[in-house]
């Protein structure tokens, strides 16, 4: 990864950006805009991350992540009644294999204590597609540790809970899927690995290996082991389990 990859002229993490979205998912997204906008539960602005905002999203194959951001701060009935819209919309739509939703409240998204993680989120890695776009009062960020920690942080309780769940997966389809979802979140964890003079951005899962392997040379073989669980997951539960367990183990003692 070459010392400027991910920024822009101005040494600023790059944006999403606003290319034209995929028509392939335009139904999708009219249907989870509309849905949710008429739910009656206080949503403030809708935003896509990941491949769909991108608009590098393969139908069929690819997620669609959603941030959602509501007026006031959800309580359980509002969480459970989303959940339920989710799932709806999730199967009504075989263009992507699964819906993702991210909740936050104004207040939290724009608190000062939250300005590296909700406000580099919103900026950075989100598009708005519906109501007050919120990334429009804050300024591009520069790459810090300070930015990678708050996005990633919370690797080991993360990391640990997806070792249970995958301990408890009832299908090889669930399990694989939440192989998968726990690979991403290593990669993009080792991240908060980082030299507090790094320069550059890892965005792709790719950028993040190539990163993190010019630091840890020995941890080549590891890291590469769960790129491929990140986009072809199909190792047993018991291999799996023990690997991820070793290197969440390995970047706590690299934070200590």
């Amino acid at each position: 990864m070459s010392t400027d990859q991910g920024l822009d002229a101005n040494g600023r993490v790059l944006t999403v950006g606003d290319a034209p979205l995929q028509p392939e998912f335009q139904p999708l997204l009219t249907d989870v805009c509309t849905t949710l906008a008429q739910a009656g539960l206080g949503l403030h602005s809708l935003y896509l991350y990941g491949s769909v905002a991108r608009g590098d999203a393969i139908p069929g194959e690819s997620d669609l992540d959603v941030t959602l951001v509501l007026n006031e701060p959800p309580d359980s009935l509002v969480f459970e009644r989303l959940e339920q819209l989710r799932q709806a919309l999730e199967q009504r739509h075989s263009t992507v294999t699964k819906i993702d939703f991210d909740i936050g409240h104004s207040a939290e998204v724009l608190a000062a204590e939250n300005h590296n993680r909700w406000g580099f989120w919103l900026k950075h890695h989100c598009r708005c597609v519906w109501g007050d776009d919120l990334s429009l009062r804050l300024k591009p960020f520069r790459p810090s540790r300070e930015i990678a920690l708050a996005l990633n942080g919370d690797f080991e309780p993360v990391l640990k809970a997806y070792l249970t769940r995958i301990e408890q997966a009832g299908t090889e389809q669930q399990r694989h899927r939440l192989q998968r979802e726990a690979a991403r979140k290593l990669i993009r964890a080792t991240h908060t690995l980082r030299l507090a003079d790094a320069a550059g951005w890892p965005h792709s899962l790719e950028e993040h290996v190539a990163l993190f392997v010019q630091h840890y040379p020995t941890m080549r073989i590891q890291i590469a082991y769960f790129l491929f669980e990140a986009r072809n997951p199909s190792a047993e539960r018991e291999a799996f389990c023990t690997r991820l367990q070793a290197f969440v183990s390995w970047m706590v003692s690299q934070s200590a």
